[in-house]
């Protein structure tokens, strides 16, 4: 017979073999045999979508990244309001910012036809972020498949879960740190900000603010379109350099300081991550090969997998 703290030590092994078990199934050869065309036909989409505009690079790599951070890798974001589902959509940061809807749709809609009801828009979405990076000139990687999509969605998590841009360092690396990223996982992640735009709001306190970790002919260059009051949706390049390639100019703004979001900056001034910082800026390489393991990583947040979730025929709704 045998004593509680046996039977406690087998659930425990027990528990731990199938979460073992769980992360065993995210494999690179999940479709090879139900689905092989689904990455070439992903990526003819999502390079399709970025040729006609590159600033969509940003935003489906930004995407991926506000699925993940919520709920895990399980497109939960990508579900429309509905009487039963309050979407993550409208949550505050993603309401009039987070893009790329419509393209993971077409990527989805072109999957269906060769492949109905196979391959989940969490994992769609999961190559859309890697294929995003590799058409702007960013580095490519071995995406783990096999996440399948969610039920629900939770607007209340996407407001407490995801970092913002007003951020201290301590919050970001915690934040990162609860996901199971590590302070240079969360570093290399912000160099996304190498592509894409922020609006005028997130960033009006610092060019005005006078700080001593701005520099004055940058904030007076980003003041031309971002007055003190109105004008709060005007766009201005996360890097001034060259914001559409995906390279590490966004670390070597730092050092100059010239982030444009606070949450940028605080990664380079006088904190524990200078040093990392500097190491991005004076090695490409170094750079590209982190983000491309942060990426895996963070693709590998709480997914759902076996018979969890479900494989939904149309990303924005529950079948």
């Amino acid at each position: 017979m045998n004593t509680p703290t046996q039977s406690f030590a087998a659930i425990f092994s027990l528990l731990l073999l199938s979460c073992m078990q769980c992360h065993a199934q995210l494999s690179a050869t999940f479709y090879d045999n139900t689905c092989p065309n689904a990455l070439n036909t992903i990526r003819t989409s999502i390079r399709q979508a970025i040729s006609s505009e590159r600033r969509m690079a940003a935003s489906l790599i930004r995407l991926h990244f506000h699925d993940c951070f919520v709920q895990g890798c399980d497109a939960s974001i990508l579900l429309d309001e509905t009487p039963s589902i309050e979407s993550e959509k409208t949550a505050l940061p993603n309401l009039g910012s987070a893009r790329g809807f419509g393209i993971i749709e077409d990527a989805k809609r072109e999957v269906e036809k060769i492949c109905p009801e196979v391959v989940s828009c969490a994992d769609i979405l999961t190559v859309a972020a890697r294929d995003a990076s590799a058409a702007v000139g960013g580095p490519s990687w071995t995406v783990k498949l096999g996440r399948r999509d969610s039920t629900t969605a939770s607007k209340t998590l996407a407001e407490t879960d995801l970092p913002g841009p007003f951020d201290p360092l301590n919050r970001l690396i915690s934040s990162f740190a609860s996901k199971g990223l590590s302070t240079r996982d969360m570093v290399a992640l912000s160099g996304a900000h190498t592509i894409g735009q922020a609006q005028c709001f997130l960033f009006r306190d610092r060019i005005y603010g006078n700080g001593t970790d701005i520099d004055a002919g940058f904030a007076s260059t980003r003041k031309r379109q971002c007055p003190q009051e109105g004008e709060n949706g005007n766009l201005a390049p996360l890097d001034l350099v060259t914001p559409n390639q995906f390279d590490n100019n966004y670390f070597k703004n730092l050092i100059q300081k010239k982030g444009l979001l606070q949450s940028d900056q605080v990664l380079f001034n006088g904190g524990s991550t200078d040093n990392i910082v500097s190491e991005y800026s004076n090695s490409p390489r170094a750079f590209s090969s982190d983000f491309a393991a942060a990426m895996i990583k963070m693709g590998d947040i709480s997914p759902l997998t076996g018979q969890n979730g479900i494989i939904r025929k149309v990303c924005g709704s529950v079948n």
